[in-house]
């Protein structure tokens, strides 16, 4: 069985193909931002009609298409990142769309595509396979650009697309999509329950594969502070350009940031394929987030990236050929991991210890939930690790 997959690596960009990428970027931009105008004028000439119009990709392409014949600067660049964006753009507007008819909440939603502004939108350029080619370890896009990748490891597959983008620090990237066959594991005949945690980052069926609170956040926000204290002080004047050392201030607080993300990521990445070597099925709770950010938790849960602990664990089960059951958590902390009863009341957050009063079972109140995953996923309790043989992971209540 073959999967997709990204292999990213970083570039050694020459000032002339800088400014040629970044020249091909201001290209793509004004696609992008005509696609958006395009959509706004579609939509609210749709507003009272019976019968509408459209704006899919056929359209767009030929908005493209006449706007290269018509000017010069557009067909100076290749039309291969062209297209692609008019694609990105379609992707995301379809999304967003569909999120509205779904009615989900809005805070769930994708937002419309917006228009993507010179000063705060970074480079990103997508090319298929007739856009570029590899000769010599080098990446040749369409246009003559040629860009030199630090080859990390090697790719296991002929890509079919690379994503030639630069982060927040300057530094430039290529991302390959490439197809990669599944690393089967040897069964081990365990399985394992998944609870995102309050203290934890993620509580599990076995006490040895619990996820600690790292703190990469909290370790770096001393030094995090004393940046932004000096970009405070040397904040320009409206209309003004930024000083020097306003600047300094505000790379060193990108390096930062970009530096925790990376902890968090690592963390969570070996905690992932620890977890997935160890156990043949996982009962992992679909827990989104995204909620948190406007409780009191906020803080503590962005640094927790609990988010980011459950895409690595996705993608190494994908990774390694492992079964993941996403378990609704829906009354999760209320229920019983031993007999299935529900509590008549919701717990306080402050309340880490769940009493079952069908049965007398106690337990740590996130454990009792990773075993409530497991038992929702269709699993035995008595083939987590840490459970007896007759299921009963719990002590009785005195």
């Amino acid at each position: 069985m073959a999967e997709q997959a990204r292999y990213t690596y970083r570039l050694r960009v020459s000032s002339a193909a800088r400014a040629a990428l970044e020249e091909e970027w201001g290209r793509c931009r004004w696609v992008w931002n005509e696609c958006v105008a395009m959509s706004r004028k579609v939509h609210s000439v749709n507003k009272g009609m019976t019968g509408k119009v459209t704006c899919g990709p056929a359209q767009l392409d030929k908005m493209l298409t006449e706007a290269r014949r018509s000017m010069a600067w557009l067909r100076e660049g290749s039309s291969v990142p062209q297209q692609q964006t008019i694609r990105d753009f379609g992707k995301a507007r379809t999304k967003a769309l569909k999120d509205v008819k779904a009615k989900l909440p809005v805070h769930q939603r994708a937002g419309m595509p917006r228009v993507k502004r010179k000063r705060d939108a970074l480079p990103s350029l997508n090319y298929t396979r007739r856009g570029f080619s590899l000769k010599n370890d080098r990446l040749h896009l369409a246009g003559g650009i040629v860009l030199t990748v630090v080859w990390s490891r090697d790719l296991p597959s002929v890509p079919s697309s690379v994503r030639v983008y630069r982060d927040s620090l300057g530094h430039w990237y290529a991302s390959f999509v490439v197809t990669t066959a599944v690393e089967a594991l040897p069964a081990t005949g365990r399985v394992i329950g998944v609870d995102r945690g309050v203290r934890e980052t993620a509580t599990t069926t076995s006490d040895t594969h619990d996820l600690p609170h790292a703190q990469h956040g909290r370790a770096a926000a001393q030094k995090l502070a004393r940046y932004q204290r000096m970009m405070a002080r040397r904040r320009p004047a409206r209309g003004q350009a930024a000083s020097r050392g306003y600047r300094q201030a505000q790379t060193q607080a990108a390096k930062l940031h970009k530096k925790v993300a990376r902890q968090r990521q690592d963390t969570a990445r070996k905690w992932a394929r620890r977890v997935v070597r160890d156990h043949d099925a996982l009962a992992v709770e679909d827990f989104r987030p995204k909620f948190l950010a406007k409780s009191p938790m906020a803080r503590k849960a962005a640094d927790a990236a609990i988010g980011a602990a459950k895409t690595a664990l996705l993608e190494m089960a994908r990774k390694y050929g492992r079964a993941v059951h996403l378990v609704n958590p829906a009354h999760t902390t209320v229920d019983c991991g031993r007999c299935g009863a529900r509590a008549k009341h919701r717990l306080p957050l402050s309340e880490r210890i769940y009493t079952c009063t069908a049965c007398g079972a106690v337990s740590p109140r996130d454990k009792n939930s990773a075993y409530v995953m497991l038992v929702r996923a269709g699993f035995d309790p008595a083939g987590a690790e840490g459970g007896s043989p007759d299921g009963t992971p719990f002590r009785q209540a005195a």
